[in-house]
């Protein structure tokens, strides 16, 4: 059982006057900080627009979360059958759920969606009932999906705050990072495999130093849409744009403005915690965070954080140097934005060691009970 411990820091930062944000061409916009979600910017970020191949972000992440990446798929005309962008599937080939992650987040493939639907949810209409119920958990209000592709419905929608949510989730998961950052892929799949070059369509990871993702999509009725993802001097952003024309020069002039006027600044708490150790040679061990916490913040703004301590009420030795023994959540508002172990400073031997080393007191202990069993016998 731990107990928590709960209290409020507060964090004000003077940053110089910045430079106005950019106007953009798309309809709908957000930039995002990736820890706590904070706005930077926005423009029509809740407005329900159509969010064309961004949709695969949700179908690639359930993907991933499904688990078996290296489990083989032989393709069925129901699985491959779909209009759009393709990563080249056909019926009866062999092909890794890794492979269709890759096929997805790089090619666009729809025919990878569409299988990935039937292999993790049994079908389209299933899987679209999970990616729903998986927006709903990450706090996408206004989303709703109809397919795992992203092909034009007049009921599939989301918003650009939304899919913002969504990137942020993404970029935290380190197999879906790896892959929306990588250029290109070379991968074996077809009947029988053979080896495949899949290049990714986002310009940025290119053209945008720091670009680590995500995802390129178009329709004729959505128009070009993008979510993006970009990292400097430990600040991570998270940038959506929806029917935008000029969308990679939308995405560098907002990156660009986004990390101008956000800055990483520690989390000075100075946690220090001693926790009872049962048995020790000493009857206390200090506990301390594990690393130093630092948090981005936006200018010109007052942030408070809230930290809960969970600490293990007490401890039995031996205890190790750099045990975990808790943690600390940092939160802003609602919304976590940190959490770190708590460690034990320094080790904690067991006191009964020198106990045994006067062996005579335990002699006349084990005589004694020698001795009344057997009184206890011959009765």
């Amino acid at each position: 059982m731990k107990r928590l411990i709960a209290f409020v820091l507060v964090l004000i930062t003077v940053i110089p006057a910045a430079a106005a944000a950019p106007s953009v061409s798309a309809q709908a916009a957000v930039l995002i900080t990736t820890d706590g979600n904070q706005k930077i910017y926005g423009k029509n970020e809740h407005k329900k627009l159509g969010m064309a191949s961004t949709t695969k972000i949700m179908t690639s992440l359930l993907a991933i979360e499904f688990g078996c990446p290296d489990m083989e798929i032989v393709t069925t005309k129901e699985m491959v059958t779909v209009e759009g962008t393709s990563m080249g599937l056909k019926i009866g080939d062999t092909v890794t759920l890794n492979a269709l992650i890759y096929g997805m987040l790089l090619q666009s493939g729809n025919d990878a969606a569409n299988t990935v639907a039937h292999v993790v949810g049994g079908g389209v209409e299933n899987f679209t009932v999970m990616m729903n119920s998986k927006a709903k958990k990450l706090g996408m209000e206004d989303t709703n999906f109809v397919n795992p592709t992203g092909l034009w419905h007049k009921e599939h929608y989301s918003t650009a705050y939304d899919m913002a949510i969504l990137g942020a989730y993404g970029v935290s998961k380190p197999i879906f990072s790896e892959i929306c950052a990588s250029k290109r892929a070379c991968l074996e799949y077809g009947n029988p495999p053979y080896k495949r070059t899949l290049y990714n369509h986002n310009r940025l990871l290119s053209s945008y130093e720091g670009a680590i993702g995500i995802k390129t999509g178009f329709t004729k009725n959505t128009g070009r849409c993008l979510v993006s993802a970009a990292e400097k001097n430990g600040i991570t952003l998270i940038c959506v744009t929806l029917n935008a024309p000029s969308d990679w020069k939308d995405h560098k002039a907002l990156l660009d403005w986004g990390f101008s006027v956000c800055k990483k600044i520690p989390i000075e708490d100075n946690l220090e915690y001693f926790i009872p150790v049962t048995g020790g040679i000493v009857p206390k061990v200090l506990v301390a965070p594990y690393e130093n916490p630092s948090y981005t913040s936006v200018t010109g703004k007052k942030q408070d954080i809230k930290a809960q301590v969970y600490l293990e009420k007490f401890l039995y030795a031996p205890v190790e140097v750099g045990r975990v023994v808790g943690k600390v959540d940092y939160y802003l508002g609602e919304t976590l934005i940190k959490s770190v172990d708590l460690v034990a400073q320094f080790g904690v031997e067991s006191g009964f060691e020198e106990l045994k080393e006067d062996e005579g007191f335990f002699d006349k202990v084990k005589d004694f009970i020698r001795e009344r069993f057997d009184l206890i016998s011959k009765k």
